[in-house]
């Protein structure tokens, strides 16, 4: 993944610039920065869910600026996996259901078996027929990453996904998102200001 001579602004006097990444296929790195810093607008900069006032955001070979809507839907739904605040997990479907949402949507053919696989690498089996409003916050959590990894993306995006949690179930959280990372060799970019996961993630880029 490679990000260079970005920009996006949301008004004429707030301009947003970005430093040029780079991270190597399977690799990991930390967006670091303050509230207001710009990690969440270049986390869908690089997504494809805002359009770069300028600047090049290439996955593998795709330089994604240079797509149509229609293109980047497609790309984005095979090639990104998104971890956002917020789960956004759907509470009329089962968890089963909402993690087919992400083929379907991406408009690939679903695969039962490698649904019950995630579930089970991140300790779900027993959950997937469950209604997601009975499950625990890291329960919800943990069906938002295998919704995320299901595709097999070639990155994953997560946007502070540890914040609100405690030092037991942030370890707990970061190692899950690496370990899932690794099994489908993805791309993993985090964005966030918890300064616990410093240590956790070579790689840093402050904003």
């Amino acid at each position: 993944m490679e990000v260079r001579n970005l920009l996006y602004s949301y008004t004429t006097d707030k301009v947003l610039r970005f430093p040029d990444l780079h991270v190597n296929k399977g690799g990991q790195c930390l967006l670091l920065g303050e509230s207001g810093s710009g990690k969440t607008t270049l986390l869908h900069l690089i997504g494809g869910l805002l359009k770069p006032g300028q600047g090049m955001i290439r996955i593998g070979d795709t330089d994604i600026t240079k797509l149509s809507e229609h293109k980047l839907d497609h790309f984005r739904g095979q090639h990104i996996g998104f971890v956002f605040q917020k789960n956004h997990l759907i509470t009329a479907l089962t968890v089963k259901k909402n993690l087919l949402m992400a083929p379907f949507l991406a408009g690939v053919s679903h695969d039962e078996a490698r649904v019950q696989t995630v579930l089970q690498e991140l300790g779900l089996a027993e959950k997937a027929n469950a209604d997601v409003r009975q499950l625990s916050h890291g329960q919800a959590q943990r069906v938002a990453i295998a919704r995320a990894v299901l595709n097999k993306p070639d990155v994953i995006l997560a946007d502070e996904p540890t914040s609100a949690l405690d030092d037991k179930n942030c370890d707990r959280v970061i190692e899950l998102l690496l370990s899932v990372a690794k099994q489908n060799q993805s791309t993993l970019l985090i964005a966030t200001h918890d300064q616990r996961l410093k240590s956790k993630i070579a790689q840093q880029i402050i904003l």
